[in-house]
């Protein structure tokens, strides 16, 4: 694949840009036409570069997944990974929170394509054996643990928006994953 143009570089970032407003805001009920005008740009030209809603949604989500990974290689360095695996869950619950987009793919659609290629699954499972390892984590956790919690986020985020219901349902579920 050849190199963008530079105004189709620029219009592609301001495509991402105002998609990820649009669809933080509306989720996957967001429409292109939306999308378009918040760019500043025609509904064909977004689809020159996404040829169909869910390829957008589908690049934002990927983005989402790599800096979500980039905050567990940083959580990697700490030395006290229960603590690194604590902030890491809050900091992307943090962010997933205010992206209803986001928290409908993740319920809608299977991502762990995306986790595996965006080196996330391989850092998680790195620090929880660490965490485990350091006697602080249940030693029955797995990855398919975070998944479910991060889905069922998403599901009290859509059931009762606007509040911050989520941030109790995310420290019950690290008191759950937490050793005894």
């Amino acid at each position: 694949m050849r190199p963008l143009r530079a105004d189709a570089r620029r219009n592609r970032e301001r495509i991402l840009k105002a998609a990820r407003h649009v669809f933080a805001h509306q989720g996957a009920d967001a429409q292109i036409d939306d999308v378009a005008r918040r760019a500043k740009v025609g509904v064909g030209t977004v689809y020159r570069h996404f040829p169909t809603k869910d390829a957008l949604l589908d690049a934002l989500v990927r983005e989402r997944f790599g800096e979500i990974a980039a905050l567990a290689a940083d959580a990697a360095a700490r030395e006290d990974a229960w603590e690194a695996f604590r902030e890491l869950v809050w900091r992307s619950a943090e962010l997933n929170a205010r992206d209803r987009g986001f928290c409908d793919a993740i319920a809608f659609q299977d991502q762990s394509g995306v986790v595996l290629e965006s080196g996330l699954l391989a850092r998680l499972e790195a620090l929880m054996g660490r965490a485990k390892a350091q006697g602080a984590m249940r030693a029955d956790a797995t990855t398919d643990d975070i998944a479910m919690m991060m889905v069922g986020m998403g599901s009290v985020i859509r059931s009762i928006p606007g509040a911050d219901v989520w941030r109790r349902y995310i420290a019950l579920m690290l008191d759950g994953l937490r050793a005894s």
